[in-house]
């Protein structure tokens, strides 16, 4: 299960941007989906955040965060952030941001075929 308070905080966030937002339950968790692209998901005690792969290497040097690795594959557009640095709306939101600003260049994932 994810982190109902911190989905809040998330959601209360990304609400005040007037994005055309989504939830979806994934990843165990609850992802948020902006524009129809992938941007936000929180789980259990972190979140994972859809960021450009050109401020990669700049995030995961920060206190906490660490690259998503998917079947052996670090993802150079994810990182997770714990919950533990998320404790100010300020630190919470200098990660909300930057998913939000790579959204508007992000693509979204193919539709998938019925």
């Amino acid at each position: 299960m994810y982190n109902e308070a911190l989905a809040a905080r998330v959601r209360e966030l990304i609400a005040a941007t007037n994005y055309d937002v989504e939830e979806k339950v994934m990843f165990s968790g609850v992802t948020f989906m902006v524009n129809g692209k992938m941007c936000v998901s929180v789980g259990k005690d972190r979140i994972m955040v859809r960021i450009s792969p050109t401020n990669f290497e700049e995030s995961i040097e920060q206190p906490s965060c660490e690259p998503m690795v998917h079947g052996g594959k670090v993802m150079k557009g994810f990182v997770y952030v714990s919950e533990e640095v998320l404790n100010t709306t300020t630190k919470l939101q200098h990660w909300v941001t930057l998913a939000l600003d790579f959204n508007k260049e992000a693509k979204a994932a193919p539709k998938k075929k019925k």
